[in-house]
């Protein structure tokens, strides 16, 4: 099932259509859609595809071969009887054969074949400079190993300065998960989305015919349920993270988000792994807006996805009963830890749909950021606040309640008394009420409900 991907494909297709031979790098953690995009993209072009998978170099060679059957104009040569022999005579005899017409070779998965052959980085790299000027040839590696797609880039690597395009891949925003979801009302999309997240796959998985209720006792309360198994996956797939790793990321979902917490559960200096979970993506580091991230100490961390969030934080716990075989008298359990769950993940959809509104020009014309802000002494927590112009004034400060319906009254009332906090503020500070469904009375404030954030 392909959907949304717009602006994805717009810049593949603006790199397939440059001139001369072309080197692009599309990455982004395991199953956001990388090869469904890439098969989608390479349908109506001249493609090779190859996909590794950890065999021995002649093997993945072997198939590359097979691969290049039929697509690549190679002259009297048999690719089934002479296959490719190593790297160079693959990359010279593709290069060879796109002399005269743009063709495609993607090799999805790079990371598998540079663990199998760790030079294929500089074999690449001597092949690009060699041939890149004599040929249509159009290479685009793929890869869901985050770190080593980033290390790829990086300025001592041997690739280093050669990507033409350099395609790093999300999970779905809320309203592009709204499209994989169109039979559901839009509260349950943004339930959905806020357990399972933007993930295509994932979304895929969930049967929009049953209740919430019934694919929880089937993706999450069963012995080999998908997504019971699926947070050890995405753990065991982002590379070794050790002990301090672990215990630092069931930290941050237990609520543990600052870094003195962090570092008390953990029991050491936490700076260094935090560091390279930010890097990998599953953890997000939040600075109240307005702060410069570089210099504030005011800092807090959650976990990025929204799947690992439930899967570390409700979930996980549970595992072991379900394995036994407690599956149903889990799940009520389960049920009931939903709402508490969803708190921080609908803040982070109506941050998203402020900033979509902001890029679409409708909070004016000069917004610089989207997100949330506190204090400490004394406390205050604004749930998103909108900062605009070279002053950086909040423009808009908002509320989200994981409620069906609220009182826009009393919500504005309390926004106005904590907007007298911020630093700086413009003259005509606008209010903005999210709630799931329904705000009554709320006067001229900005309404948000799941049905203008999740619209399918």
């Amino acid at each position: 099932m392909f959907v949304n991907r717009e602006n994805e494909l717009s810049q593949l297709t603006r790199w397939w259509d440059s001139p001369g031979a072309g080197l692009a790098l599309v990455w982004g953690r395991r199953r956001v859609g990388k090869t469904v995009l890439l098969e989608h993209f390479s349908r109506d072009r001249p493609s090779v595809f190859h996909t590794a998978a950890g065999r021995p170099p002649l093997d993945e060679l072997r198939l590359l071969s097979r691969a290049a059957e039929g697509v690549a104009d190679i002259g009297a040569r048999d690719l089934d009887r002479r296959p490719f022999t190593d790297w160079d005579d693959a990359l010279d005899t593709l290069a060879q054969a796109a002399s005269r017409r743009r063709m495609l070779l993607v090799i999805d998965e790079f990371p598998e074949l540079v663990r199998a052959t760790p030079e294929l980085p500089g074999i690449l790299r001597a092949f690009w400079d060699r041939a890149r000027g004599r040929t249509k040839l159009r290479v685009l590696l793929c890869g869901s190993a985050v770190r080593t797609m980033h290390a790829i880039q990086e300025e001592r690597a041997p690739l280093y300065g050669r990507f033409d395009l350099s395609l790093l891949m999300h999970p779905f925003k809320p309203h592009e998960a709204a499209a994989m979801l169109t039979k559901l009302e839009p509260a349950d999309r943004a339930l959905v989305w806020g357990l399972v997240g933007g993930v295509p796959l994932y979304l895929q998985w969930w049967d929009q015919g049953t209740s919430v209720r019934d694919n929880l006792a089937q993706l999450a309360c069963s012995p080999g349920g998908r997504l019971l198994n699926e947070g050890q996956l995405v753990l065991a797939t982002e590379g070794d993270l050790g002990d301090l790793g672990h215990l630092t990321l069931r930290a941050i979902a237990a609520g543990r988000t600052r870094h003195a917490e962090i570092q008390q559960a953990v029991g050491g200096e936490p700076a260094r792994v935090l560091e390279r979970l930010i890097e990998l993506q599953l953890v997000e580091r939040l600075v109240p807006a307005g702060d410069n991230p570089a210099r504030t100490r005011r800092r807090t961390y959650r976990i990025a996805d929204n799947f690992l969030a439930f899967w570390l934080g409700v979930l996980d716990r549970h595992r072991s009963a379900i394995e036994r075989g407690l599956a149903e008298t889990v799940l009520p359990v389960l049920m009931g830890q939903l709402d508490d769950h969803m708190g921080e993940r609908w803040e982070a959809a109506f941050w998203a749909h402020l900033t979509r509104m902001a890029a679409g020009g409708l909070l004016g014309d000069d917004v610089v950021e989207v997100g949330r802000w506190w204090r400490e002494s004394p406390p205050v927590e604004i749930d998103a606040v909108v900062l605009a112009g070279r002053r950086r004034e909040a423009v808009l400060v908002g509320e989200a309640k994981w409620a069906r319906r609220v009182d826009g009254r009393r919500e504005v009332r309390a926004l106005a008394a904590k907007a007298e906090a911020l630093p700086r503020q413009d003259g005509v500070l606008r209010h903005a009420i999210c709630a799931r469904e329904s705000v009554d009375h709320a006067g001229e404030a900005l309404v948000v409900t799941a049905a203008d954030m999740f619209e399918a």
